[in-house]
């Protein structure tokens, strides 16, 4: 995609207006802080002081919108202290221009490089950054600087006494997680019957366990329903693929159903009734009430009167998923009131079936225990300094947003304007680490600015509102800016404007001051962000064969996990497996994220062609899928060993390393030690039922693999033969 596709992509993406589920009370109760400490401020101190409160109450009601999974008034009160020290610290060197351009400096790296620990994280730096370079007034004593961010952080510090004195939906984003998480299982079931092969979407699972890493007060605290519901959706992910897995027409033991007749029908009413328990129970998780499970889904799973029509490992398969489902359906009929209690780790009802151990892993019992704030403290700092080299995108992007920062702020103060410290706000707050969010942020920081400073500078240049009119004008924007906080970037950047304009009336600043000016400076300070990201970028495109590298490497991991406990069944099989699970699917969401930001990169040599990266990510959908099938039948510890399922498992373990290697060196990978364990296998006795399974599943396993090598020969750059298999002739 060319740069002037891209940028028309951009812009179009920047300006949509989304639909989402609004928060009305929420909002209701930021905007009440933000009009408590604005008023009292203004009363007792006057309009500057105000601005000042009302600029943290604002912050602080931004930031208990933000997507954590931690106690609501936590960020509140982080965002508050935060921002009294930013403030103090930029009051205090606003005078000494060498000294603050240094300070902002630092700041602001620190800020970028925050990012790596996540989005909240990245947020907040960004945030704080930008505060120094907001000096409504200049203290000119350190009293006086202090008094003003003391100021900033009680706005704050009011945001997060409202969400303790009025909660309003405990828990709402844990629940909307788990929920959201069953209902992506119940679309699953119902995908699988249209298409016994249909993907996961991993996604909401990703989420949900997120958010299930709990403190231990937390914990204590939970409601019932949260507790034990993830991990029973977790292991009843292979069981639905294996029930909806067709038979082999020449042994129709060892796999699903059948291909057609009274056992598919079975399987397929199995799936359809449990795709309507998961409903259920995630519409009752998110509204915090017992479920009321219809009576036909629950009389489906049962054994029918004349004895089951399933048989074999199909069989198995349906009495799993009628204990899951039952306990799924205990979990959704808990009364909301009792908190569960923190040593209960077993799933709830504890009947959910499956090989022995499986219940003991902490994972599945729906609970992860928070690190300690000192633990977390050392994870973060390794997390960013394993980001500070030149190849990291979170350190390119700490880089671009410091010496945007300083050079903006020389622009600024070198214009005619006043008020040039908006340059360099305007290009830190669109500066993402990304290119596509930075390009689209741009476009709606302009749209969103040029429409709130237009419909805000007309009411102030006929309205002439007094500094209380003034002040009840800049809640209502800031009300308006948490009511729009995900609706899209323009409409919070035209509340966001306004906010500005009629908070500066209050504070006495003039029209001509905060209109014609702010328009002209957003403009330099939105161009300067895309120049540098422009000059100092951090393309994904480049690392397309890196992130297939990851995930090639991990699903290979998952399967020689899997298989590995078919040749020695132990106790620790089901963690290690829902280790290897857990490792595949950061590596996927990380392969698609990097294909989504790719998509809109204006790139031409990707490395990897489109049809590439299609083709890989079928082939590596249907390995995936074999390798659930696999782990649905897990053999209880103590089963008979299977000597060449060892064999097989070293082999795809030995080709997982060999494809890391090869892709990032643009060879074809040729599983040539997974395709000699099966011709090995092929010279044995056939063995029982699970034998004749795992041999059926290691062939599927090889034709994926080989699809997969298929799917990259047509990636570019051309590739040529060399002793160790084709080789690429120039890195993409």
């Amino acid at each position: 995609m060319g740069w002037t596709s891209t940028l028309k992509d951009t812009a179009r993406a920047g300006l949509r207006i989304e639909r989402t589920r609004l928060e009305p009370l929420v909002t209701l109760r930021a905007t009440a802080g933000l009009a408590l400490s604005g008023s009292v401020a203004l009363w007792l101190f006057g309009g500057t002081a105000a601005a000042g409160a009302a600029y943290g109450a604002l912050l602080g009601g931004i930031a208990v919108f933000q997507r954590s999974w931690r106690p609501d008034p936590v960020l509140p009160v982080v965002s508050a202290l935060t921002l009294g020290v930013t403030s103090f610290l930029s009051y205090l060197t606003g005078g000494y221009l060498p000294l603050f351009l240094l300070l902002a400096a630092l700041w602001t790296f620190l800020g970028g490089m925050a990012w790596s620990l996540g989005a909240n994280a990245g947020s907040l730096g960004t945030t704080n950054a930008a505060v120094m370079l907001v000096t409504v007034t200049l203290p000119a004593t350190v009293t006086q600087s202090l008094g003003q961010a003391a100021l900033m952080t009680a706005g704050g510090l009011v945001q997060a006494a409202l969400v303790v004195l009025f909660p309003i939906r405990r828990w709402g984003r844990h629940r909307d997680a788990l929920a959201d998480a069953l209902a992506a299982e119940a679309g699953y079931a119902r995908r699988l019957c249209e298409d016994p092969a249909a993907p996961f979407t991993p996604g909401p699972f990703a989420q949900a366990r997120e958010a299930a890493s709990l403190s231990p007060r937390q914990m204590r605290r939970r409601p019932a329903q949260l507790h034990g519901a993830r991990g029973l959706a977790e292991r009843m992910r292979p069981v639905l693929a294996s029930l909806a897995d067709p038979a082999d027409p020449a042994d129709p033991a060892v796999t699903g159903g059948a291909q057609d007749g009274p056992a598919r029908a079975r399987a397929h009413e199995l799936l359809a009734a449990a795709a309507e328990i998961l409903d259920t129970a995630a519409d009752a998780i998110r509204r915090g009430r017992p479920a009321e499970l219809p009576p036909r889904a629950l009389a489906a799973i049962e054994v029918p009167q004349d004895g089951p029509v399933l048989v074999g490992a199909a069989e198995q398969s349906a009495a799993r998923l009628r204990a899951l489902l039952r306990d799924v359906a205990e979990a959704a009929r808990s009364d909301d009131r009792r908190p569960a209690r923190s040593d209960d780790r077993r799933p709830v009802g504890g009947n959910a079936g499956g090989p022995a151990g499986e219940d003991s892993r902490p994972d599945d019992g729906g609970t992860l225990v928070r690190p300690p704030l000192r633990a977390e403290a050392k994870s973060a700092v390794r997390t960013v300094r394993g980001q500070l080299h030149h190849d990291s995108p979170v350190f390119r992007h700490a880089v671009r947003a410091t010496v945007v920062v300083v050079v903006g702020d020389l622009i600024g103060r070198a214009l005619p304007f006043g008020h040039g410290y908006w340059v360099p706000l305007v290009a830190i707050l669109i500066l993402r680490p990304g290119f596509s969010h930075t390009y689209s942020r741009a476009a709606a920081r302009l749209g969103g600015t040029l429409v709130g400073l237009v419909i805000a500078g007309a009411v102030v240049q006929f309205a002439h509102p007094a500094p209380l009119a003034s002040g009840t004008l800049s809640v209502i924007c800031g009300g308006l800016i948490l009511l729009f906080m995900y609706t899209g970037y323009a409409p919070v950047q035209a509340a966001a404007s306004a906010y500005t304009v009629f908070t500066l009336a209050m504070a006495g600043v003039g029209l001509d001051q905060s209109v014609p000016a702010r328009l002209v400076l957003t403009l330099i300070g939105g161009a300067l962000a895309m120049l540098a990201y422009a000059v100092y970028p951090a393309w994904e495109t480049p690392r397309l064969r890196t992130r297939l590298a990851d995930w090639i490497k991990a699903d290979l991991g998952y399967a020689a996990t899997v298989v590995r406990h078919y040749a020695d069944p132990t106790g620790q099989s089901a963690r290690e497996t829902r280790e290897a699970v857990l490792s595949a699917r950061v590596s996927i969401l990380a392969w698609r994220s990097a294909v989504a930001m790719a998509e809109k990169e204006p790139v031409r040599q990707r490395g990897l062609s489109r049809t590439a990266e299609a083709g890989a990510e079928q082939a590596l959908a249907e390995f995936a899928h074999v390798t659930m099938l696999l782990e649905a039948h897990l053999p209880a510890p103590g089963s008979p060993r299977r000597p060449s399922a060892a064999t097989l498992a070293t082999a795809l373990q030995q080709s997982a390393e060999d494809a890391d290697r090869g892709v990032r060196d643009h060879r074809f990978p040729t599983w040539e030690p997974v395709r000699t364990a099966l011709d090995a296998w092929n010279a044995e006795d056939p063995g029982d039922e699970a034998d004749r399974m795992l041999h059926r599943a290691g062939t599927l396993l090889l034709t994926a693999l080989d699809d997969l090598s298929t799917a990259l020969e047509v990636a570019s750059p051309p590739m040529t033969t060399t002793s160790a298999g084709p080789r690429a002739e120039a890195p993409a």
